[in-house]
């Protein structure tokens, strides 16, 4: 026999069941947030140990961070090399290619330049595997058996394409991300350079100041700014630190910046005007696309009214009468037959 609810129903579920169970539903939400904030980490703890890396290959020439972390970067690059040799051997690398896959992979954060041998070999071996793939669940096996000959064939160039763009189209979308997190926090960035300028700081310990006050709230700007102090520290031309900083971040404004950073080590002019008015003009800019996402979005949001909005909202309003329309008529015709 199938037990029926003792507690009080409605459309015949227990209530006092269903009301148990979306508390302990709440009650979990609520565990899981208080232990997300309890055990929150710091954004620049994992960058920390990269720029401590570069710091110490700056001033050493070689990384020396363990002899673990050795063996794993010597195997690294043992299999890079590999794969290196085999597509010379292939005479299908490219310097060129290598060089624009290492600024891809600078662009998005990843600081080891030997994966983009990795990226380039995964581009030439990914097209055959997914296209022996698609060979054998489009035209050896009946998976779909429906599909046409023209249908088979033009799933069969989607996954070659996808295995010959998908590594850079990859690499891409995290640089594009995290370029958009950067260009949120330079005004800001830019503000705190203007002070530290003002207060007699040097360059190279502005950016340090700078990187140490952003490290949370933009972690990938602190860690490109603490990057750039690193390099201003040992690098013997300070030039060349900033032009690495508009080589890793692909934004028009950082090379603005790196332009005015440039001048003014060259000619001795005023760093803090040039920032301030610098930063202004950023500031500007970013309430200018705040203006035009406003602009677009009654043209955005004229689909939604109308599919969503407006029926309900006619219904609300013309519900009742009509259906105060529709008594009248019944009972008038009602009254009419009797």
């Amino acid at each position: 026999m199938i037990a029926q609810p003792t507690g009080p129903t409605l459309l015949g579920v227990d209530v006092i069941l269903v009301g148990t169970i979306l508390m302990g539903i709440a009650a979990a939400a609520v565990m899981l947030a208080i232990y997300a904030a309890i055990t929150v980490k710091d954004p620049m703890a994992k960058r920390v140990k990269q720029l401590n890396a570069r710091r110490a290959e700056l001033k050493t020439g070689m990384i020396t961070s363990g002899s673990k972390k050795r063996q794993s970067l010597v195997r690294r690059t043992e299999t890079t090399d590999k794969m290196k040799e085999t597509m010379e051997g292939m005479k299908v690398l490219q310097e060129s290619q290598v060089k624009l896959i290492q600024q891809k992979l600078a662009q998005a954060g990843i600081r080891n330049k030997e994966l983009a041998v990795v990226v380039l070999f995964a581009r030439m071996v990914l097209p055959v595997v997914l296209g022996l793939v698609g060979v054998v669940v489009l035209y050896w096996t009946e998976m779909f058996p429906d599909w046409g000959s023209m249908k088979r064939f033009m799933g069969f160039a989607a996954l070659v394409v996808a295995g010959y763009k998908g590594p850079e189209v990859y690499l891409k979308n995290i640089a594009t991300k995290r370029t958009k997190e950067i260009q949120k926090g330079l005004p800001d960035a830019l503000d705190l350079l203007v002070i530290c300028a003002e207060a007699g700081l040097t360059v190279d310990a502005a950016f340090g100041r700078v990187s140490r006050e952003l490290g949370r709230a933009y972690p990938e700007l602190g860690e490109e700014f603490a990057l750039t102090a690193i390099e201003l520290s040992f690098l013997t031309e300070r030039r060349q630190a900033f032009e690495n900083l508009a080589y890793r971040v692909d934004l028009d404004a950082v090379r603005g910046v790196v332009t005015t950073m440039i001048q003014t080590e060259r000619y001795g002019t005023p760093l803090a005007s040039a920032l301030r008015v610098l930063s202004a003009e950023f500031r500007n800019e970013r309430m200018m696309r705040a203006e035009e996402k406003a602009a677009r979005l009654p043209a955005i949001m004229t689909v939604p009214l109308i599919m969503f909005i407006l029926p309900v909202l006619f219904i609300v309003i013309l519900g009742p009468a009509a259906c105060s329309i529709g008594d009248a008529f019944s009972g008038g015709a009602a009254t009419g037959e009797e």
